[in-house]
Order: C-alpha cells, then sequence, then structure tokens
C-alpha cells in the first residue's frame, strides 16, 4: 500500500510540475483539486502529497481557506532568467564539445532531431504532435547537459527550468516558421557538436534560447490571455484551473 501510495504521490507530482512548466496551468490560477482528481484520473491523497511537494519547490502558492494557486512571476523576471537559461545551456555546449561526446550520444541527438523533422513534416504542428515534440525538445537539451558532465551546471539549469514559461517544456506551436527556426537550430548544434565545434554549438544555442525568450515576453507583453490561452490548448485533459 505505501509504495503504491509513493508512486500515485510520484506521479501525481511529476503530472503537475509538467503541467505548470509547460504553461498549460496559468501562472496566478487557483488549482481545484477535485477537477484535477476527475480530470488526471487520480485520488485525492497523492495530489494532496503533489501540490504541497510543489509549493515547497515554489511552484504554487498556498492561501488559507483557498487553497493552491500557480506561482506567479512577472515578465521581467521570465526575461532575466530566460538571459541566465541562455548563457548557462550555451556553456553546457562548450563544456560537452571540450569533454568529448561519445558516440551514442551524437547518434542519440542525430535520432531526436530526426523525430523533430518526421512531427513537422506536415507542415505545421498540431496540438496532438505537440506533446512527442516538446519530448523531443526536452530530451535534446537534456542530452547536452549530460554530455557537459558538470553536476553544478546542470542544477543551475534545472533552476531556470523551474520557473513556469521559461522551461524548455514551452512551446508556442502556433507558428510554424519559428517552429522550424527552432529546429533548424537543433541540426545546427547537433552538427557542430559532432564536429567537436563547442564556440560554434554555444553560438547557435544561445541565440536559440534568447530568441525563445524574447519571443515569449513579446507575445505576453502583447496579449497575456492569448499566449496562455495557446499554450493550455495543448493540454488533454481539460485544465482544472480558475483565475478567481
Amino acid at each position: 500500500m505505501g509504495e503504491k501510495g509513493g508512486t500515485a504521490a510520484e506521479s501525481a507530482t511529476a503530472m503537475l510540475r509538467e503541467m505548470i512548466l509547460a504553461g498549460e496551468l496559468r501562472p496566478g490560477a487557483r488549482v481545484h483539486q477535485d477537477h484535477l482528481s476527475e480530470d488526471l484520473g487520480l485520488s485525492r491523497t497523492p495530489l494532496r502529497t503533489a501540490m504541497a511537494t510543489l509549493a515547497r519547490d515554489g511552484l504554487l502558492d498556498y492561501e488559507a481557506n483557498r487553497g493552491y494557486r500557480v506561482k506567479q512571476f512577472s515578465v521581467d523576471s521570465i526575461r532575466s532568467v530566460f538571459e541566465i537559461r541562455s548563457v548557462l545551456e550555451s556553456q553546457a555546449c562548450r563544456a560537452a564539445a571540450r569533454r568529448g561526446i561519445g558516440r551514442g550520444v551524437l547518434d542519440t541527438m542525430d535520432a531526436l532531431v530526426r523525430r523533430g523533422d518526421e512531427l513537422l513534416s506536415v507542415g505545421r504542428l498540431d496540438p496532438d504532435r505537440l506533446p512527442p515534440y516538446r519530448k523531443m525538445n526536452v530530451d535534446f537539451h537534456n542530452c547536452i547537459l549530460e554530455a557537459a558532465q558538470n553536476p553544478w551546471l546542470r542544477d543551475f539549469v534545472d533552476r531556470t527550468h523551474n520557473v513556469p514559461m521559461v522551461s524548455d517544456r514551452v512551446i508556442l506551436w502556433d507558428d510554424y516558421d519559428v517552429i522550424y527556426r527552432s529546429h533548424d537550430d537543433h541540426h545546427r548544434i547537433a552538427r557542430a557538436l559532432r564536429r567537436g565545434d563547442g564556440e560554434r554549438a554555444a553560438l547557435v544555442m544561445y541565440e536559440h534560447v534568447a530568441y525563445a525568450g524574447e519571443l515569449l515576453v513579446t507575445r505576453l507583453e502583447a496579449d497575456p490571455d492569448a499566449a496562455f490561452k495557446l499554450l493550455s490548448a495543448g493540454a488533454e485533459p481539460p485544465l482544472a484551473m480558475s483565475a478567481d
């Protein structure tokens, strides 16, 4: 029983964390435990544990007599964290190239790039293809971080990914030209690392992350409601939250 309960709580925590970091649960929105229980097919006990865990991790705020809300970060904070993330992930490229990347890791990166090609082959990124594309993106970035073999660097990058809207899980999937450019960066980074050119890979990675941040901040400043509606459109099942 204890093991099953622990597994359910861990699963609930992972699912909620993913939804928050991907922007599917809007910052400031109240999280409804009953709705989540029904939507995710989980009992209330592991959900309560998950919410408490995510509150300790700084992703949820608890309000007495009102429950949990997704933690809010200002647009300036999001912009600042993207600046840090772009520097850190570019340094990961340098570190990975300097240490030497094994053939198996390079082959994995190439396979991930090909997976992205397949998902974009229809000339757009439909909502049903968003989850696998997001996974490809996360795995690609993680592959480089693991190849860097620097636990301190990984820890600091993970901290930036723990800020909603800054994580590599956030995909503005409605603009194919932007998605295509972003995935072309993956190609360029993989090619540079295969050649052992850490500086070139670092330059592309810096631009890759910085551009994503600039685009997201522009969207948030222009029409935050539209930006969050877009991010939540790829969520399945419907999101259990409200702005009250």
